[in-house]
């Protein structure tokens, strides 16, 4: 069933992207049952969505556009009807996928579940697993290795769920040559250019049109709101610096831990690798048992072999020495080989993913402790941490009654526990995200909605204190503040009377290029067309022709040639004459593949929507819209 889970991630990745933060926060139980007190959104079944749920999804997908919109980005997008419906909508998906999975008593046993787990880079040292890393990160979010691993195994179930379905996707060869054959049919055209540019001495606007324009789109031309503030942050790191720990509390923790400090066997070895070239598995293992002969002839030829005939390129150079490894580092069959082979002993042939191994082991060295001395510095920055956790647990309450009881300066909070009050510049409201990035922990939706607050600006008061990441409390208070203004119309006359100049002109150039496109289309074809080139939808992206262009190169009926075609582009008008339109030679194997995959994709996303569809119908979905719209509001 995994299997299926590989051969499919784009269809898991699509389909559960939005259900790992969520079991961050949350856990398991919490998507089985109510999370308590409050209206809730939505039920599935005998399940609710809950507001905690739907805000902590909708704060993700905030994010998530942050980073993929970049500057282009606005906070008010998430206001929408549309974006918090699908929002809750794909929260509903994940239920429905839930109730299914323990319907079908979909399992995942304890073995796969830690492979997993020891597999993620973030919990590794030195390409292995490391249990105190692994703890220390999961502290870092607020949660528990039991929280952790119960979301991972609830991850894994979804998957096969979802995966399973992925897998019965099938594209025949025919249809995908269909669609391969139109991606890359050869256009050939001459363009163009009307450009908007040349009709800008005739433009001219009559001073009413500029007061008109300022009148009616005032919001353009007002600077933002903007404050100045000062803040401090309570948080495990903030208060590891004041937490003493004694040698008796390492020494104890050192003896309590011995597998956390227990270094694996390693192994040295080299290797000749013979790959599987365009999928050949035969002739791959053919090449490399002429090798392995040559080997066994003069053992001693060993390194030299591995220059001249390894594929691998990494270790080639060296002889084919990979260096000492553990047995995790490798994929197991190499490393089965390896940690089974005596020193200086030479292997067989050995078959992995990559291809057929040649495997001489060179060097062991054995398990070993490490000393407490290696380790120390290591042991004490954990035993700081923990007891900064627990000071912070108890410090958050006193903190947050601190700085609303003191409500007129944060400068009680900070002295109380040795905090320091960090300044800002001017930030503007609705800031863009290059702006917010540089505010560190301001960066938060609900620090800046605080902030701009009527009680904050007005009253100069603290904000409440806000938990802006797991085990982090924030507080700030507005210094200075600018109200937004309206720029004076003399400041703003000659940029109006540009734009207003540049949109005339390109309606002229529009106008112009699509009379000339009909002139052309009657047969009259008087143009100095540029010298030909060629495209095809497949290599669209190196004519570096805007998006609308290129449609309307591929739209132009080519039955008849020449066919001419016309498209409005930033700077103007674009005219095309196409006169070629042939359809490949061959069809190249190797496309033909990628295509029959990639189809395979879309055919599979498309299984899986029906089958959520079909868990709609089945169970009983009711959403409070009323409660919705309060929120979008």
């Amino acid at each position: 069933m995994f299997d299926a889970v590989r051969n499919n991630k784009r269809i898991v990745q699509i389909f559960l992207g939005l259900i790992t933060l969520p079991f961050a926060f949350w856990g398991i139980d919490s998507y089985m049952h109510n999370l308590g007190a409050g209206s809730d959104l939505a039920s599935v079944g005998d399940t609710k969505i809950g507001l905690q749920q739907f805000e902590q999804a909708l704060r993700e997908r905030q994010d998530q556009m942050r980073r993929s919109m970049g500057a282009a980005f606005r906070p008010e997008m998430m206001n929408s009807p549309q974006v918090r419906l699908s929002i809750l909508n794909g929260l509903i998906d994940q239920r429905l996928l839930l109730l299914e999975a323990a319907g079908k008593r979909l399992t995942v046993g304890n073995q796969a579940l830690y492979d997993s787990i020891a597999s993620l880079p973030a919990f590794q040292e030195g390409g292995k697993f490391s249990q105190p890393r692994y703890e220390t990160l999961l502290r870092g979010q607020g949660m528990s290795p039991e929280q952790f691993e119960a979301r991972m195994r609830q991850d894994m179930i979804l998957q096969q769920l979802v995966g399973t379905i992925g897998a019965s996707a099938f594209a025949s060869a025919a249809q995908a040559e269909t669609v391969l054959r139109i991606q890359s049919e050869e256009r050939q055209f001459s363009e163009f250019k009307i450009a908007a540019a040349s009709f800008a001495d005739k433009v001219k606007i009559a001073p009413e049109d500029l007061q008109k324009f300022y009148d009616g789109n005032r919001s353009r031309f007002e600077t933002p709101e903007r404050v100045k503030a000062e803040y401090v942050v309570l948080s495990v790191d903030a208060l590891m610096p004041r937490v003493a720990v004694s040698d008796a509390e390492i020494d104890a923790w050192y003896g309590s831990h011995p597998d956390n400090y227990r270094l694996p066997e390693e192994r040295r070895a080299s290797h000749i690798l013979i790959a599987f070239n365009d999928g050949d598995k035969e002739k791959a293992k053919a090449r490399a048992e002429e090798v392995l002969k040559e080997v066994r002839r003069d053992p001693s030829r060993f390194a030299d072999l591995a220059r001249e005939r390894s594929q691998d390129p990494g270790s080639a150079k060296e002889g084919g020495d990979l260096g000492f490894f553990a047995r995790d580092a490798m994929v197991k069959p190499f490393a089965d080989a390896a940690f089974g082979q005596k020193e200086g002993e030479i292997s067989g042939l050995v078959e992995s993913d990559f291809g057929y191994h040649i495997i001489k082991l060179t060097g062991i060295r054995e398990a070993k402790e490490r000393p407490l001395s290696e380790v120390r510095a290591e042991i004490t920055d954990e035993l700081k941490r923990q007891a900064a956790a627990r000071q912070f647990a108890e410090a958050a309450e006193n903190f947050s009654n601190l700085v609303y009881e003191q409500s007129d300066s944060l400068q009680q909070a900070a002295d109380r526990f040795g905090l320091k009050i960090e300044r800002t510049d001017w930030i503007p409201k609705n800031a863009d995200p290059q702006v917010r990035a540089a505010l560190g922990p301001l960066d938060d939706d609900r620090a800046m909605a605080a902030l701009f607050s009527e009680d904050v600006i007005k009253n100069r008061h603290n904000t409440e204190a806000l938990e802006v990441a797991p085990n982090t409390l924030l507080a700030a208070r507005a210094l200075e503040h600018e109200a937004a203004a309206l720029r004076p119309f003399d400041e703003v006359r000659n940029g109006i009377e540009k734009t207003l100049r540049d949109e005339e002109a390109m309606k002229q150039a529009q106008s112009a290029g699509e009379a000339r496109l009909a002139e052309l289309r009657k047969g009259e074809d008087s143009v100095a067309w540029s010298e030909a080139r060629e495209t095809t939808r497949m290599q669209a992206a190196r004519s570096q022709l805007p998006m609308s262009a290129l449609q309307a190169i591929f739209k132009a009926d080519a039955q008849k040639l020449p066919a001419y075609a016309g498209a409005s582009v930033d700077d103007g008008y674009l005219l095309f004459k196409i006169t070629k339109a042939a359809p490949p030679e061959k069809i190249d194997d190797g496309q033909l593949k990628a295509i029959r995959s990639e189809y395979a994709k879309i055919i599979a996303e498309e299984d899986v929507s029906a089958y959520l569809s079909g868990l709609r119908s089945r169970y009983k979905i009711d959403i409070n819209t009323s409660l919705l719209e309060n929120r979008e509001r």
